[in-house]
């Protein structure tokens, strides 16, 4: 389990997604985010159905690492590294229920 949380929205059940892996909080890049991608996140955050899934860094850039890029959740530990050809315009968001 990678922990996960959601950064700059309102509350704790919307905002950019940030992954926590070699004790950094790191973005996501939106390449292939999609609403079955954000259904999976606000499963696992316990904050029921995804109504968005937003990318273009709607809920702002975040800064420093990317660790995830075309993302496949179910590939996270196998995919964790920083990927320095997403920029800081492209992360993921999402908003649930």
């Amino acid at each position: 389990h990678v922990p996960l949380r959601l950064s700059g929205g309102e509350g704790r059940c919307s905002g950019r997604l940030e992954v926590y892996h070699n004790a950094v909080w790191g973005s996501v890049c939106d390449d292939q985010w999609d609403i079955s991608d954000a259904q999976v996140v606000c499963r696992q955050l316990g904050c029921g159905a995804a109504l968005r899934a937003d990318g273009n860094s709607v809920f702002g850039a975040g800064e420093g690492v990317v660790w995830l890029n075309r993302i496949h959740l179910w590939d996270c530990p196998l995919s964790l590294k920083n990927h320095t050809d997403c920029s800081h315009k492209e992360h993921a968001g999402l908003t649930c229920a």
